[in-house]
């Protein structure tokens, strides 16, 4: 069925702030996500903080209109949606300002820099009554919808546990100069909102919310050598989370993400059950840009076996490291368009801060943490 974007045309007008030429995941994600789906979006306008830098990214990626501002961004015409991909220290001026203008938003997941910042605009996206997602994009991932599906089907009957283990990719010994701001917690790029924070989300996603927890976070690495330059800097923020607890539902929960790389398990969940287990399994732990292995047995199975993603839950063509991205775009335009609730909302990035805060509050006072 062909329905149209407000603006008559059938493709919905998206304006990026943070496109940056040389890199960033504006580059490595957005833009080929949305490209892949030309029937829904077309990129209108780019904005970034240089006029240098937004005359080369309009040139490279062949969008008509760049800014050395997001206010004209936000403001402009042709735009139906703004996506903001910046650091996330700048989310709240930025998700704010096109709010304010009446912009329905796709922005990058740390939806704020801690809690209150996520609660602040999710509390302007409702009162300016407009579709406001987050980048929440490991619960659009083919096997994280496949294994939903197969969850509420009762393919492992009652869930009785799930256990997760990751690593973060960052947050090791050696760190690229532009990641280097992830290392102090005051950013709010850590390993728990970033790496912790997306794969938790789709655990959450398929096996409901927490309802109580117990966290320990402590920082084992003291110093990191930034890749390039040899030049070592301290490390200001945990590299080992760990957290127990109880789901909703009853079922048993447990975490550990751990920083860098490990030469054995780097993405590891396990969903067991009173009539079967499932495991979905990754090269990396950043579980929103890991393709995921779904693995299952059940009944008189002693053991797993692969689970092939049916192509039913290909909602984009496969592209890498911007499958997911462009996996939650392609919800993103039926949310738009037909006002269901596919995308997770500024409320539900709130419920995830919630999450990622009472972890923060157990690891630091030692007292168990019931969440609402």
């Amino acid at each position: 069925m062909t329905t149209t974007s407000r603006n008559g045309d059938k493709r919905i007008r998206v304006g990026i702030i943070g496109a940056n030429p040389d890199r960033g995941w504006a580059a490595q994600a957005h833009i080929p996500a949305l490209k892949s789906l030309s029937d829904d979006f077309e990129i209108t306008a780019l904005s970034t903080s240089r006029r240098e830098s937004a005359d080369a990214a309009s040139k490279l990626f062949g969008v008509p209109l760049a800014f050395d501002n997001h206010q004209d961004l936000v403001n402009s015409p042709v735009v139906d949606v703004v996506a903001v991909t910046v650091k996330v220290q700048y989310h709240l001026e930025l998700a704010t300002a096109a709010l304010d203008a009446g912009k329905a938003v796709y922005c990058e997941w740390p939806l704020g820099n801690g809690l209150k910042e996520a609660e602040t605009l999710a509390a302007l996206a409702k009162k300016k009554g407009v579709l406001a997602v987050a980048g929440l994009q490991a619960r659009s991932a083919p096997s994280v919808a496949y294994v939903n599906d197969l969850i509420k089907q009762g393919y492992v009957g009652e869930v009785l546990s799930t256990t997760l283990i990751g690593s973060g990719m960052g947050w090791g010994p050696r760190v690229e100069p532009y990641n280097v701001y992830t290392n102090d917690k005051k950013n709010g790029a850590t390993m728990l909102s970033i790496a912790l924070g997306h794969a938790a989300d789709a655990l959450c996603h398929c096996l409901g919310e927490v309802r109580e927890l117990s966290a320990t976070m402590t920082m084992r690495r003291k110093s990191f050598t930034i890749t390039g330059t040899g030049e070592k800097s301290r490390m200001n923020t945990d590299d080992q989370v760990l957290v127990s607890g109880l789901l909703k539902g009853g079922a048993a929960l447990s975490i550990h993400y751990r920083g860098g790389v490990s030469r054995g398990t780097n993405l590891l969940w396990e969903i067991n059950g009173t009539e079967g287990d499932l495991q979905l399994t990754a090269a990396g732990g950043q579980a929103q840009i890991f393709e995921m292995t779904v693995h299952g047995g059940k009944g008189a199975q002693s053991s797993l076996e692969v689970l092939p993603v049916p192509e039913k839950y290909l909602w984009s063509p496969p592209q890498g490291a911007s499958t997911n991205v462009a996996q939650a775009y392609a919800l993103f335009a039926r949310d738009y368009r037909e006002g269901t609730h596919l995308c997770p909302t500024f409320d539900d990035a709130v419920t995830r801060h919630r999450m990622l805060d009472a972890i923060e509050t157990a690891a630091a006072t030692g007292q168990r943490q019931t969440l609402r």
